[in-house]
């Protein structure tokens, strides 16, 4: 990661949109690209940016950005806000102005018009406003003005690409109409047989000092953690045990298991829903929860404790979406065979079934970009 002014390179150049602590980007910098240009409203997330990337990002609401004024770019990343699409939370999709965000992110390749863009959700957009959500934003990206965009929306499971975290999201690929590149999902790396496990990710994390502060924890929070076995959670506490506590998501005193990946590392939520460890009756220090995402450990985090939870857990992890970086540098460098317009297909089928009108049909469906 080079920190500081930006130098000229022949590097494919980046506009990042929502762009948080940096994973999405560091993602696609590990593979050869150069973010010239990012924008996040959260203080602390930009100020980890700007430690670990340099101070190209701009702070502030996206609605405020003329992204006329930004620079030229030849793609276009972000993983817009996914509070109203989340599978956890109650969903607003469409119908709140969070949800609704992803406009800008329309509005900005709209006017730069790169030759790809890459988009990031939780797979609740899937099914958010009764699969409405997706539908409309597909169809929006496809009629960006003027030129169009094919869409390629595919469901990453990341512990099937290394990531030691059972973590699935939305990934939508728009590429340009008039370009004959089909862009294909990667092939997994990983089985459930050779997922990384958390006792692995976790090798040697007490040698790192970056944020990696322990958690304050009661004494009877602790003896309650005692209780669940590695890979349980709150509901393995009998009921007749006066540790027991009522909890309405798997999350609430999820500890690790040693031989499996870590289940979903989340963003925000009070009581019991940090994260613990399967060995030590506390919860997981941030350090752990960024080696769980594959942050480096030489990407420090700025903020307190909480500050920093809240970046890691809304974090795409780069080493899952490098492998799409990859491939999509295939565009930039002209290391592909060349498909006729008119043959490239649409939409990829491992989310079929969210979006097209029968869902029983299992073939491939062809929507067009409008140019």
């Amino acid at each position: 990661m080079k920190k500081g002014i930006l130098k000229k390179t022949n590097k494919p150049k980046i506009l990042s949109l929502f762009s948080g602590c940096g994973g999405l980007d560091l993602g696609f910098v590990q593979a050869g690209f150069e973010t010239v240009w990012a924008n996040d409203n959260d203080h602390w997330s930009c100020e980890t940016y700007k430690r670990n990337f340099g101070n190209h990002i701009v702070e502030g609401d996206i609605a405020d950005i003329n992204f006329k004024n930004t620079p030229d770019c030849d793609l276009i990343t972000g993983g817009f806000p996914c509070q109203d699409f989340s599978m956890i939370w109650k969903r607003g999709g469409l119908t709140t102005d969070r949800g609704n965000l992803y406009k800008f992110f329309v509005r900005a390749v709209a006017e730069k018009k790169p030759k790809a863009f890459v988009a990031e959700n939780v797979k609740g957009l899937l099914t958010a406003n009764k699969g409405q959500a997706i539908k409309q934003i597909v169809k929006d990206f496809q009629n960006v003005d003027q030129v169009g965009y094919r869409i390629y929306a595919n469901l990453f499971k990341f512990a099937e690409y290394g990531v030691p975290q059972l973590r699935e999201r939305v990934i939508i690929v728009g590429i340009r109409s008039d370009i004959p590149f089909e862009f294909k999902k990667p092939l997994p790396t990983h089985t459930p047989d050779t997922y990384v496990t958390a006792k692995e990710a976790l090798k040697g994390v007490d040698n790192i000092s970056w944020n990696n502060e322990p958690l304050a924890i009661k004494e009877h929070t602790r003896q309650l953690i005692s209780l669940i076995p590695p890979g349980g959670n709150f509901a393995d506490i009998p009921k007749s045990n006066p540790y027991y506590v009522k909890g309405m998501i798997s999350h609430v005193y999820r500890r690790l298991h040693p031989d499996k990946p870590s289940t979903t590392i989340i963003a925000g939520g009070g009581g019991g829903t940090w994260g613990y460890h399967y060995q030590e009756p506390r919860p997981l220090t941030n350090r752990e929860r960024a080696r769980l995402f594959c942050f480096p450990d030489d990407f420090i985090f700025e903020g307190n404790i909480t500050q920093v939870r809240r970046q890691i857990g809304n974090a795409v992890p780069p080493k899952g979406v490098r492998l799409v970086a990859e491939e999509l540098m295939k565009l930039f460098n002209g290391a592909y065979e060349k498909t006729e317009i008119q043959d490239l297909k649409q939409l990829s089928g491992d989310v079929l079934k969210y979006i097209v009108v029968k869902p029983e049909k299992t073939g491939q469906e062809i929507l067009p970009a409008v140019a």
